[in-house]
């Protein structure tokens, strides 16, 4: 057939084909196919693949695509990263949709890092550290052996803990590589905090001192009160140390002299924790730069403003119950801008520019859970069988781990928690070193570590 008739005839075909009904149409095409031979099957297969068959995330412009696979959820996203070449390219340059995945993971996320891959990278790190936490495997466990009595106070910065123990010493161990790096004889110890120059103690003897790591000298002698003292905490800038003790009095002392500045009157049992720290937020009562004291006893946390308490009156009391009919325990966290404390009917955590209680979290068997650290995401949680860590987002316990049979005191500081600035999101760096330790019966300290990523 010459071409301008076939182009005639087709067009001709084209006319009638469209006006057949749908079914008059697919039974055209089948009958066209059976008469079809090899080259005309192939022509037809190449044909519909390309039809039928379009690829949206090659033919869309790349900022639809991604809010496509916004969509998606991240496990999703990563079998369709198998399916070709081009949507690995594409789905791996995805970096909002990475970083919300890792953020959904209770991760930190730095805005100012575009690198998709890398966030891909990350979550793939945090999918695999979260499946630790969920199937126990986290964390490991060491010893650290050298102290010949009990052991009743436990400090912890940058690495390094320091021990007090009945034996009359103290102790500084590299956590990392469980050595003693200082030793230096000292009174009973209930309470310890150190920097690199100085270890200050509070004691059962109901004093407080400071020693000179390098020396084992004793620089200063703090008495005053009448009972023993559980909490110390200090200030080099205000050149300041405050006491908490069983005499139900908080002390402040120049750092410097060890001469008392004050006595802080108006607690009814023992203070068991003091705590210094800068507020972060603006009240009535405060600005951020205030320097603040915290003391709690058994019911009540009391507020003071440091600088301000010649008369010796707090700025506030902090309690779950106004009868005295719930407990507090003496694990009191405070970073400026929140309170929180562990009580028997679950976590109380008070907004410290309004003093309102914000939240309340209720945990299962709450009267034997102790809080150890809390944070914008996670909060690590202990009782006498287990370690747990919560998601704070959905108040869901997410990860258990053993402890051994231990002397549990609900006063003085026999357990902590270490790093946790982990606690604020997880950021595949801050999770090593140190997760908790307590003393043992038989004088040593039990140490849960972070297991190094795989």
């Amino acid at each position: 057939m010459e071409k301008k008739d076939f182009e005639q005839w087709l067009e001709n075909i084209s006319v009638t084909f469209l006006s057949l009904t749908d079914s008059e149409k697919n039974e055209t095409l089948d009958h066209l196919i059976s008469l079809s031979g090899a080259v005309q099957l192939r022509h037809l297969s190449n044909n519909l693949e390309t039809l039928l068959k379009r690829d949206f995330l090659k033919l869309l412009p790349l900022e639809l695509s991604f809010h496509l696979l916004k969509w998606l959820d991240p496990q999703t996203l990563l079998t369709c990263c198998l399916v070709s070449k081009q949507w690995n390219k594409v789905i791996s340059a995805c970096t909002e949709v990475w970083q919300a995945a890792c953020r959904n993971l209770g991760w930190q996320i730095d805005d100012s890092l575009q690198d998709a891959l890398h966030w891909k990278k990350v979550y793939l790190k945090a999918i695999l550290r979260m499946k630790q936490l969920k199937d126990h495997e986290a964390f490991e466990t060491a010893s650290l052996i050298g102290h010949s009595a009990r052991v009743y106070a436990l400090y912890y910065k940058d690495g390094l803990l320091c021990t007090g123990s009945d034996d009359l010493s103290a102790k500084l161990w590299d956590v990392s590589t469980g050595q003693c790096i200082y030793g230096i004889q000292t009174h009973t110890c209930a309470a310890v905090k150190f920097d690199e120059l100085k270890l200050v103690t509070g004691s059962f003897d109901n004093t407080v001192a400071c020693w000179d790591w390098i020396s084992g000298a004793k620089t200063q002698h703090f008495r005053g009160h009448t009972g023993a003292v559980f909490s110390v905490d200090y200030s080099d800038e205000l050149d300041i140390l405050v006491s908490g003790s069983a005499d139900n009095t908080v002390k402040l002392w120049a750092l410097s002299t060890g001469m008392c500045l004050n006595t802080l009157t108006g607690h009814t049992e023992w203070v068991t924790k003091v705590v210094l720290q800068k507020c972060e937020v603006k009240s009535l009562m405060h600005s951020p730069g205030d320097n603040i004291l915290l003391s709690a006893d058994k019911y009540e946390i009391k507020i003071w403003p440091i600088g301000r308490e010649i008369n010796c009156k707090s700025l506030k009391t902090l309690y779950v119950s106004e009868d005295r009919s719930i407990c507090l325990q003496p694990r009191l966290h405070f970073d400026g801008k929140y309170v929180v404390c562990s009580s028997a009917l679950g976590l109380y955590q008070w907004d410290f520019a309004s003093y309102d209680i914000i939240r309340v979290i209720k945990i299962p068997d709450s009267a034997n859970l102790s809080l150890l650290g809390f944070g914008d995401v996670f909060a690590l949680l202990f009782d006498n069988h287990n370690l747990y860590i919560m998601d704070l987002r959905t108040e869901q316990l997410i990860s258990r781990w053993p402890l051994p049979e231990y002397r549990k005191s609900k006063r003085g500081s026999s357990f902590l928690a270490g790093e946790i600035s982990w606690l604020n999101g997880l950021d595949g760096k801050n999770d090593m070193g140190l997760v908790f330790a307590t003393s043992m019966p038989d004088h040593s300290i039990h140490l849960v570590l972070w297991k190094e990523h795989g």
